[in-house]
């Protein structure tokens, strides 16, 4: 079976690394790929996001599934392109058409569909430009803190958390009159606030059935103690210590199995992963967001843990046949620490020299920012590379992360060394 992958990130490393060991993988492509993703497939210089440039590719290399990594390509309706194809329209897509992608596209969208198969959520409201009174208004009759949410994609950028009045009343303002977030904000939701732990849930569905894939936790926060300005994710744990089986049965139950059966009443067809970002508040979960693809760095903890040839699941779920399918999942600890550039998640130098990456023997390095310049790894974005260790104990996975970690050097680097502290 060949197999593209569309991303460049450590998501995309960890999918094609995955794959990769599958018996059933014939040739691997990942486009455009990084070097880490080049140790184990082929890279093709390809925009995600061009479609015809993308199907030229597909049928030139006989691709029979497309594995789509980040949500623009999925929001931008890439399945419905190749559904649609006069001769591509059998290779099959992981990922959602372009109606399924607003589950995560919009997030006024995924609260209706929620309220609309009573899947516990918070609270909340949408307004516009045009109700920015209201929304002022709205903001005045709830307690704080107060959770302001873009609608669109907002590149993790789009939610505030507010603790004063006056504060929110300015951001609600900027966001919708001022723009802040470009068309991401021409509505934004506002919701109640849900005191808890959160964590992650992942599916794998063909839009009748839907197997699981291990559980996470990941670490937003730029700072240790969970301080500091919001990024794409510092590190993640699985399996997630808390979710114990009576948890993840009342997850199952009260979000997932409603939200594959809601699609399907719905008559939206899906194919591809359901991230469930949810929060535990006393003993009961709360879907903070939908997401309709793998989450990173949540993906380089779970990839680690799955046993068995995951394309061929992967595959079934394109064919519609994943009834009576499971994914079975090592016991051992998987835990990833992500290194990244000084200065990030604000404005920060690329182009630095990466050393000692090769020949760890503690960890698995998953490449998310970097590029080669000759002979030279390099980085190439703000999240750099992320070691993923494996244990017996969330304890003994960090040391292996760690100890990967110690040996790669590129100036200006930054870790959290909390990863996981709160769990142990």
């Amino acid at each position: 079976m060949n197999v593209l992958v569309l991303g460049s990130g450590g998501r995309e490393h960890a999918l094609s690394w995955k794959i990769a060991q599958d018996p059933s993988c014939g040739n691997l492509y990942i486009a455009p790929g990084n070097p880490g993703t080049a140790q184990v497939g082929s890279n093709l210089a390809l925009n995600p996001e061009d479609f015809d440039a993308v199907a030229a590719k597909v049928a030139e290399l006989s691709i029979d599934l497309i594995v789509v990594g980040p949500e623009a390509p999925l929001v931008a309706g890439i399945t419905d392109y190749f559904a649609n194809h006069s001769t591509l329209s059998s290779v099959g897509v992981i990922g959602p058409g372009k109606e399924g992608a607003e589950l995560e596209g919009s997030k006024d969208y995924a609260k209706a569909f929620m309220a609309r198969h009573d899947i516990p959520t918070a609270a909340y409201k949408t307004f516009t430009k045009e109700t920015l009174a209201e929304a002022k208004a709205y903001l005045r009759s709830i307690d704080a803190p107060y959770v302001l949410k873009a609608d669109g994609l907002a590149a993790g950028k789009g939610v505030l958390i507010l603790d004063n009045l006056e504060e929110a009343e300015k951001e609600i303002e900027d966001m919708l009159a001022n723009a802040k977030f470009g068309e991401a904000s021409q509505r934004v939701v506002i919701e109640a606030f849900l005191d808890g732990i959160e964590l992650s849930v992942f599916a794998l569905t063909d839009g009748k059935n839907y197997v699981l894939l291990p559980n996470a936790k990941d670490y937003k926060r730029i700072g240790e103690g969970d301080t500091g300005l919001n990024t794409g994710g510092m590190g993640a744990v699985s399996p997630v210590p808390f979710a114990d089986d009576a948890f993840m049965a009342k997850i199952e139950d009260k979000v997932v199995r409603p939200t594959v059966e809601g699609l399907k009443k719905d008559g939206i067809p899906y194919t591809g992963f359901i991230f469930f970002g949810l929060i535990k508040v006393g003993d009961e979960p709360f879907v903070i967001e939908y997401n309709v693809r793998m989450g990173d760095p949540e993906t380089e903890v779970v990839m680690p843990r799955i046993e068995g040839n995951f394309l061929e699941t992967l595959a079934a779920a394109a064919k519609g046949e994943l009834a009576g399918k499971s994914v079975n999942f090592k016991s051992d600890f998987a835990t990833t620490v992500m290194m990244v550039s000084g200065g990030y998640p604000g404005s920060y130098q690329k182009g630095k020299i990466i050393t000692g990456a090769e020949g760890i023997a503690e960890a698995t390095v998953f490449h998310a920012g970097t590029k080669m310049d000759g002979a030279e790894l390099m980085t190439s974005g703000g999240r750099v590379i992320a070691c993923t260790g494996m244990g017996g104990s969330i304890h003994e996975a960090l040391n292996n992360s760690y100890k990967a970690v110690d040996q790669i050097n590129f100036e200006g680097s930054y870790v959290r060394r909390d990863i996981g502290k709160d769990l142990m």
